[in-house]
């Protein structure tokens, strides 16, 4: 085995060590060889564009734009060339000395493009071209020198690739068959180590497996003292072989205790049948006595003997049964006298109803008066308050009025004095026309004068005289309207001063009528307060009042309520039974009071809505101390 892992580390070292030297080779080849060889074409074309450059300076004039253009970039092209070459030198210094010597060929070839560049920039362009004919040489035969030592860079560099990629296929192939070889070698190792050491302990194992899921648990687990993966396992089955012998046992522990349950059920199961004997006595007794009382029978007493835990029940049931008797007996007593008093009570309550009722209504046709002189004054209050604002409004207007009026005087003043300047400048266009029209006369006498050689001036000077004419008719028309506008606007301003004056009289009037206003609203307000906190004064003793009256009503509804409890009780009591000692009499109802008569209607309070005196009273609870101090003194 470690021979097999000797020889795939030397294999996998071989190929790290071939692979390294290719990735140097590759490298120097991207990184060194392939940039010096493009920065040599770019130099290449840089030459041709600078011939390129100094040819559009000969063939356009020196001052042209096309020809500054050329000149620069002739010498643009000979910096790139320069540049280029420099930096193949720093790419691929092996090379560093051609490319030194390529640049002073560029350097040399410039000289001579620059002197006709020169000549063609000063217009020379005969010797320009002469000087052109010796450069187009130079740049020739440099550029076939470039060609050829670029193609010989291509031509290195193919075959730099070529070697690296045989290399590579060789590295390939070894690493290939090495891998083969070894991967035979270890398949058959592995083979030979799993039939000895895996199969054989792994089968064994499987038969003691086989016979413990039959249940054999005496069998011997071999193989225990390992220490691989076989070993582990077999300490597993070893875990189930001891798991299994202790079900065994719990088995045999859980028989014994179930045997020991199920004599200790049946024992409790006759405790619990004799227990339920018991309990059927009691509850059958508790049974009949609760039927007889639910009858009236309260003479009924449980007499059968109960088990002592139901004992305290027995002696419950009849001990409740004796006192709900007596207390029977004293309710069947007091029940005629509760039913008398009820119905007097009643009758009282009810003359005193009505007179608290009528009182009531007299104060709420009192509020309700009231109620309307308050809502009269508050209305006067409001529209005196509505008319001042109104006032306020109409002064605040008129003062803006007034110094809209203010603002079109001044406005008018401006285009008055527009008009002015205008006219001025109407005058001198005037003026201009009239000088325009004597220079057209000079200029037609002139041409006139000139023959035939003047006609077309003599027309031109005709049409300018023309068009003189029509200004200075122009001009006087808009003069004319300059002169109407301004008469205009100074009746304008005139008008809009009168009304200025008229605004300014009726905001003093306005503000009279505002102080008048203020002073009917004040009055009018003082008078709401003052009958607003008569009214709430007449609506306190209205809600006391009808606080009164829904007591007396509660009273009445509760007596009458009462009276008729009283008799329901008496009948209720005839039903029951008890000793001779507090014998049921019967009793005879007492005489009803008559009902109550229907309550008044109440007035439409201030809020719009009609309220009971019940309703009255829930709602104002902090007054009924002094209701029922008043109906103490009633």
């Amino acid at each position: 085995m470690l021979v097999l892992c000797a020889v795939s580390a030397g294999c996998l070292s071989f190929a790290i060590f071939k692979i390294k030297q290719i990735d140097t080779s590759y490298s120097f080849l991207v990184e060194r060889d392939s940039p010096a060889l493009v920065q040599s074409v770019r130099a290449s074309r840089f030459v041709s564009e600078m011939g390129y450059g100094a040819y559009r300076t000969i063939t356009n004039p020196g001052a042209s734009t096309e020809a500054k253009e050329g000149a620069a970039l002739s010498e643009t092209s000979a910096q790139g060339a320069m540049a280029a070459f420099d930096k193949a030198a720093e790419y691929d210094p092996a090379q560093a000395a051609e490319f030194a010597k390529l640049k002073k060929r560029a350097a040399a070839t410039y000289d001579l493009v620059k002197q006709a560049v020169e000549f063609g920039m000063s217009d020379q362009k005969d010797i320009a071209n002469m000087m052109m004919k010796q450069a187009d040489v130079e740049i020739a035969q440099f550029s076939a020198d470039l060609v050829k030592f670029n193609n010989e860079a291509v031509e290195d560099a193919k075959r730099a690739s070529d070697k690296n990629g045989a290399a590579v296929d060789a590295t390939i192939y070894i690493t290939i068959g090495v891998g083969v070889v070894g991967m035979l070698a270890a398949l058959g190792l592995g083979m030979w180590l799993s039939r000895s050491a895996i199969s054989a302990p792994l089968q064994r194992l499987a038969d003691r497996m086989s016979k413990l899921a039959g249940g054999d648990l005496t069998v011997e687990i071999a193989g225990q003292d390992r220490k691989d993966e076989v070993g582990l396992m077999a300490k597993s089955v070893q875990v189930f072989k001891d798991n299994g012998l202790e079900m065994r046992r719990m088995e045999a522990e859980a028989a014994e205790r179930r045997q020991e349950a199920e004599a200790e059920r049946a024992r409790v199961a006759a405790e619990k049948e004799a227990e339920a004997a018991q309990d059927a006595i009691a509850i059958n007794s508790l049974g009949q006595g609760l039927g007889a009382l639910a009858a009236g029978d309260l003479t009924y007493r449980i007499t059968a003997d109960f088990a002592p835990k139901a004992a305290q029940l027995k002696t419950d049931f009849n001990s409740a049964a004796e006192r709900l008797e007596h207390s029977l007996a004293v309710v069947v007593g007091t029940a005629g006298s509760i039913s008398s008093g009820t119905s007097q009570i009643s009758e009282a309550a009810n003359d005193l109803s009505r007179r608290t009722e009528q009182q009531a209504a007299s104060l709420e046709e009192t509020a309700a008066a009231l109620d309307q002189i308050t809502a009269t004054v508050r209305k006067t209050a409001e529209g005196a308050t509505h008319a001042r604002s109104v006032v306020a409004d109409a002064k605040s207007s008129a003062e803006r009025s007034g110094e809209v009026v203010s603002a079109a005087i001044t406005a008018m003043s401006g285009i008055e004095q527009s008009s002015q300047q205008i006219g001025q400048i109407i005058g001198v266009i005037d003026e201009i026309a009239f000088q325009t029209n004597l220079l057209a006369l000079n200029a037609g006498v002139e041409a006139a004068r000139a023959g035939d050689a003047g006609k077309g001036f003599a027309v031109v000077a005709s049409e300018v005289r023309a068009l003189a004419q029509r200004s200075a008719e122009a001009a006087k028309d808009i003069k004319t309207l300059i002169s109407s506008s301004s008469e205009q606007v100074g009746k304008g301003v005139e008008l809009v001063a009168e009304t200025g004056k008229a605004l300014q009289t009726i905001v003093s009037q306005v503000s009279e009528i505002t102080g008048i206003v203020t002073e009917i609203a004040a009055s009018a307000a003082e008078q709401a307060t003052g009958l607003n906190e008569v009214n709430t004064a007449v609506n306190q003793m209205d809600q006391v009042t009808q606080q009164n009256a829904a007591m007396v009503e509660e009273s009445t509804a509760a007596s009458q309520s009462l009276a008729s409890e009283a008799v329901e009780l008496a009948r209720l009591m005839n039903q029951f039974k008890i000793s001779a000692d507090g014998a049921v009499k019967t009793i005879e109802p007492g005489r009803r009071a008559a009902p109550p008569q229907p309550a008044l209607a109440r007035r439409p309070t201030v809020g719009g809505g009609y309220q009971s005196g019940a309703a009255t009273a829930r709602k104002l609870e902090p007054a009924a101390a002094p209701a029922e101090n008043e109906w103490a003194e009633f």
